[in-house]
């Protein structure tokens, strides 16, 4: 199977169980419509089909990875939510979209949020699929990477670097919080719930960092070269909003030599993990030359 195929059929697998499980909730009928409007978007669901084929690398996908998946996701979803909000980035559009506060109101975008990202724990608390070591392990793991020492922290971070001009290391802490920690869970989990030991969970979590990175640093590059169309959102709009990326700091030419070196490095942290997984070495490369 080639890696565009494995990711449309895991993407049809898990949007239908992903709405299913959001359409459980007994929620008000406005505030259940805004949740579904954004987690029906259009997004990729890289992080949870990341998650995917960390757990495939160490035994067959089954159910066990479904509402930890769907967690994950709902935490990102919120995160989009919130981020797009006029106190924040007070962008009007995602993913060619109106943004969930111009297509409903800010206070009902904001309780979508706070919905998705309570619901991710209730999801996973609630699972009939894993044990309940597995669970304080999920719950753990992922309060850390969302919370005010991982993605929540990156954000903070983000919005003080506004309008100044950031060291190459002040942008690495950054991505590696608001982007990467999620990413970094993504494949912690699924190798941890695969069975993976722990000196091969230590292994693969370097090469999530890396690919953390390499996700974030492509992302600026496409704000430089990509195509506004395939976007969904206008060129340029971390220069118009005097925002520093790996460009501007390092030039787009070192820019790309950066993410070719941790292009490399992931690929050698798979190896060191002894991860023979195909579509893991893919991802490096899906994420460090993706258009869109």
């Amino acid at each position: 199977m080639t890696f565009l195929n494995y990711v449309k059929e895991k993407q049809e697998w898990f949007n239908y169980e992903l709405e299913a499980i959001v359409n459980e909730f007994n929620s008000p009928k406005r505030l259940k419509e805004s949740m579904l409007y954004s987690i029906k978007a259009g997004g990729k669901r890289l992080r949870p089909i990341l998650m995917m084929a960390a757990y495939e690398a160490f035994r067959p996908i089954d159910k066990k990875v479904v509402h930890p998946a769907a967690a994950l996701e709902m935490v990102h979803t919120y995160s989009l939510i919130h981020d797009d909000l006029p106190a924040m980035d007070n962008d009007d559009f995602r993913r060619g979209k109106p943004t969930n506060h111009k297509k409903f109101d800010d206070a009902t975008a904001i309780l979508a949020g706070d919905g998705l990202l309570a619901g991710a724990f209730h999801v996973i608390t609630t699972s009939n699929f894993l044990h309940a070591e597995e669970k304080v392990y999920l719950v753990r793991e992922l309060a850390q990477a969302s919370g005010p020492e991982g993605m929540v922290a990156g954000q903070m971070l983000d919005l003080e670097g506004e309008k100044k001009s950031l060291s190459l290391q002040e942008m690495d802490q950054i991505h590696l919080l608001k982007t990467g920690e999620l990413i970094r869970f993504a494949i912690r989990a699924g190798a941890y719930l695969g069975g993976a030991i722990p000196p091969q969970i230590e292994a693969i979590d370097e090469y999530a960092t890396c690919l953390g990175l390499i996700f974030q640093i492509q992302d600026d590059v496409l704000d430089v070269i990509g195509n506004e169309e395939k976007l969904g959102k206008p060129i340029g709009s971390d220069e118009q909003s005097e925002k520093s990326t790996y460009p501007k700091i390092l030039g787009l030419d070192e820019t790309i030599k950066k993410k070719e070196w941790y292009m490399e490095k992931a690929a050698l942290a798979l190896k060191t993990a002894k991860v023979n997984h195909e579509i893991l070495y893919d991802f490096i490369d899906y994420l460090g030359n993706r258009d869109y």
